[in-house]
């Protein structure tokens, strides 16, 4: 059994179809870790959802940012914007089906046996990966609740930046969404930011990113995706940088997990 981590597909489900045979997957004897964002923005969002999901336990999903804002456009919270070529999702016969599978995904998954996380955008420099989990499943469980429309409305906020000041159920839920699917760069305290998405070269001198705290040992994996500008550069050895901006034109990756090849799909943006 072969296990695969992927990056942001974000509706890119041809190249992610061309990716798996350019390793071939068989989901009936390796499994696919998708760092979340498998919507929005690329062409094929129906698609890729029909496919992950139907992928059974072979798919390991965390959900990012842009699945969150298709769950809260599904629910009446949020209007769809055009520009995340969701229509035909929406619009599906089977998109109740797809949104209670989405729902129930998991904000971080971690292999058996083995110190690997996967997160869409990072683990926060204020948490251990153990704090991490511990909040990551209460956060799912407020958005698979019979209040997920409530919890949904409740994420859009930037406030609290830091976890001390998460002092009701609302805040911590807050900053667990944010931190675990937006965060990019921190202040020196470790509070989050939200205004850069540059790259670091590009970034003000005031801010880090996440993954420069040294707060994940050296015997502990950390995945994610989210931020297409690092290109899969990221300094750490032990965290794997995985977006790589296949849906602005760039390639979709994959990191085979046992021996750190990484492979890619250009994307098919000129060919459409």
């Amino acid at each position: 059994m072969a296990v695969y981590f992927v990056g942001d597909i974000q509706g890119c489900y041809s190249e992610l179809d061309a990716l798996l045979s350019q390793v071939a997957f068989s989901c009936q004897h390796d499994q696919l870790y998708v760092a979340g964002d498998l919507v929005a923005r690329g062409p094929n969002s129906l698609e890729t959802l029909r496919f992950i999901s139907s992928l059974g336990s072979s798919a390991k999903v965390v959900l990012g940012n842009h699945d969150l804002h298709l769950l809260a456009v599904y629910h009446g919270i949020k209007q769809v914007k055009a520009q995340d070529k969701l229509s035909a999702l929406l619009a599906a016969p089977d998109v109740a089906q797809l949104m209670d599978w989405l729902v129930q995904q998991p904000l971080i998954q971690k292999l058996p046996h083995e110190e690997t996380y996967m997160s869409h955008a990072g683990l926060s420099p204020q948490w251990t990966p153990q704090q991490a989990v511990i909040n990551a499943d209460l956060a799912q469980q407020h958005l698979m609740s019979s209040d997920a429309k409530y919890w949904l409305h409740h994420m859009y906020a930037e406030q609290p930046i830091n976890w001390q000041d998460a002092d009701d159920e609302i805040a911590r839920f807050r900053f667990t969404i944010n931190s675990l699917t937006r965060m990019r760069y921190c202040h020196s305290d470790g509070s989050l930011d939200f205004s850069c998405k540059e790259s670091p070269q590009n970034a003000p001198k005031t801010l880090s990113p996440w993954f420069e705290f040294k707060h994940i040992s050296e015997t502990t994996q950390w995945i994610f995706g989210h931020w297409a500008a690092l290109m899969g550069c990221c300094q750490p050895k032990n965290i794997h940088a995985l977006d790589t901006g296949c849906v602005w034109g760039q390639h979709l990756t994959i990191l085979r997990w046992h021996d750190k090849k990484l492979f890619t799909e250009q994307s098919h943006k000129k060919l459409r």
